[in-house]
């Protein structure tokens, strides 16, 4: 992005974060980092993806806050419901765009001193590393989404990861609800819109540096490297759907390997501040403890809900690369080169 373009988006977002108390201090600095690795890109998209996925998911936050507030509760003892995120929250959803973002810059880079006449815009089946990077922003948008608006269904949640879907409270790791998975949809359908208006497709009928046309000047469903309407809303919905099985998988992920602890006294779920784990009742727990009255509901206990989150981005933007890997017949090690 142009500096007189990048310089006041970054500070208008960090400001917003500050004056919406929307980011802990730390999550703060990381935030401007990550933004910062955006921008320095020279598409404008990226950092697009992340403007919109803050800003949707600070919005579905705030939906009902209040009600959320009364159907979980904090490990620190205070009513449930997401606060200010910090700095691994922000790590946990962006770190594995990040550093695709860092390694397609190069790679831009690279072929500019190197004199290859490329093309200024994005060929179809071309350049894996956008496809990764589009991927990590509709799965974390999807999961935001269906977690902060799914809590409110008026039906109970299902555990995704028991055999015979049991029933469990709101908020529990693993719980889906239809209507959640259809916001984790919506969710990631943002993210889809945004990358179709911004990225900047090569056209049927795109010219090189040079002047000369590529593709056969047609478009990639007719072996060309040129982007038609059709190929771009199959690029809508494909993003949308692979964005949708990431909030999916994260929902497994979590109710395996995530313990879900509740307070047997209310039957409420027990949320880990700053998406942490939860402090259960150890043997030496005194009967007046705030712990001895957690039990633990589902899952192994292994990640907390940061690593989950981390876990299912990377999963799904390796996997998004390595999909269009095989459909557009183009090897995985091309992210390199």
């Amino acid at each position: 992005m142009h500096p007189y373009i990048a310089v006041p988006a970054v500070a208008a977002l960090v400001y917003r974060a500050w004056s919406k108390k929307s980011l802990t201090p730390a999550g703060i600095a990381t935030a401007t980092l990550t933004a910062v690795i955006h921008v320095i890109h020279p598409w404008s998209v990226f950092f697009a993806m992340l403007v919109v996925f803050f800003l949707g998911g600070t919005a579905v936050t705030k939906v009902k806050h209040d009600v959320k507030s009364r159907l979980t509760y904090s490990s620190t003892g205070a009513s449930g419901g997401e606060g200010p995120r910090t700095h691994i929250q922000v790590l946990a959803n962006s770190a594995v765009a990040s550093m695709l973002i860092l390694l397609h810059y190069l790679q831009l880079s690279r072929r500019s001193q190197s004199g290859n006449a490329e093309p200024s815009c994005w060929r179809y089946g071309q350049d894996l590393l956008v496809v990764g990077i589009v991927c990590n922003y509709a799965a974390v948008a999807a999961d935001t989404f269906s977690s902060e608006l799914g809590i409110l269904a008026q039906s109970k949640p299902r555990l995704i990861t028991s055999w015979n879907l049991r029933a469990v409270p709101p908020g529990t790791n693993g719980g889906v609800t239809v209507a959640g998975t259809l916001a984790g949809y919506l969710g990631a359908f943002t993210i889809a819109v945004t990358s179709a208006v911004l990225l900047p497709f090569c056209s049927v009928g795109s010219t090189t540096k040079t002047g000369k046309l590529f593709g056969e000047n047609q478009p990639g469903f007719a072996g060309g490297t040129g982007w038609g309407a059709q190929e771009v809303l199959l690029w809508i919905v494909a993003v949308t759907v692979w964005g949708g099985l990431g909030s999916l998988l994260d929902s497994f992920l979590g109710g395996w390997l995530q313990a879900s602890v509740i307070d047997s006294r209310t039957g409420k779920v027990i949320e880990g501040s700053g998406g942490g784990k939860v402090p259960v009742r150890s043997p030496y727990s005194k009967k007046n403890d705030d712990h001895a009255s957690r039990k633990v509901e589902s899952g192994l206990g292994i990640l907390d809900n940061n690593e989950v989150n981390f876990a299912m981005a990377a999963i799904m933007s390796i996997g998004g690369i390595m999909v269009a890997s095989y459909i557009w017949h183009v090897p995985v090690q091309s992210i390199f080169f």
